[in-house]
């Protein structure tokens, strides 16, 4: 793992969660990005979440959904015990993440966000989300990416 240690990969080792970290090679603004990044590491896309941070009345969350689906910005809402949600500025985002769009990892994050995984990262033994800068992937255990985050589950993915 030398070279690639980043705010996300630091929190595991040093907590000794299991993990596994993934190189990839895909264009950050290339179309239907998380199918690519599936694709490059031979992994159902089901299995492969993005992390989004959005605006929930007025104060940032987080989100993490499956790259086949969009993020349900009401379903979050409800979620969070708010009524209104929208997807936060990028600029916003990465202040408080301390990430850049496209590594904004769920872990690790700069100021800890109220965060909700969808409830289908359950379904899986591992699934996969950003290790903090883009073209890096962690592997990790669903159960582990929510007690790590303080998550909520709920069904926020849609389509």
């Amino acid at each position: 793992m030398a070279g690639q240690a980043t705010a996300a990969t630091a929190l595991l080792t040093k907590r000794k969660i299991a993990h596994r970290t993934h190189p990839y090679d895909v264009a950050p603004d290339a179309p239907n990005y998380g199918a690519l990044v599936a694709a490059a590491l031979g992994v159902p896309p089901g299995r492969v979440f993005k992390t989004l941070v959005a605006e929930v009345d007025g104060a940032l969350a987080v989100a993490v959904v499956p790259v086949t689906g969009e993020l349900n910005l009401k379903a979050l809402a409800t979620a969070l015990g708010g009524k209104r949600a929208a997807l936060a500025d990028r600029a916003a985002a990465e202040r408080s993440t301390g990430y850049v769009r496209g590594g904004i990892s769920p872990l690790g994050q700069r100021r800890r966000l109220p965060t909700v995984v969808d409830v289908s990262a359950l379904d899986h033994d591992t699934v996969y989300v950003s290790a903090g800068r883009r073209g890096l992937q962690l592997q990790l255990a669903p159960a582990d990416l929510v007690a790590l985050t303080d998550a909520g589950t709920a069904r926020i993915a849609a389509g």
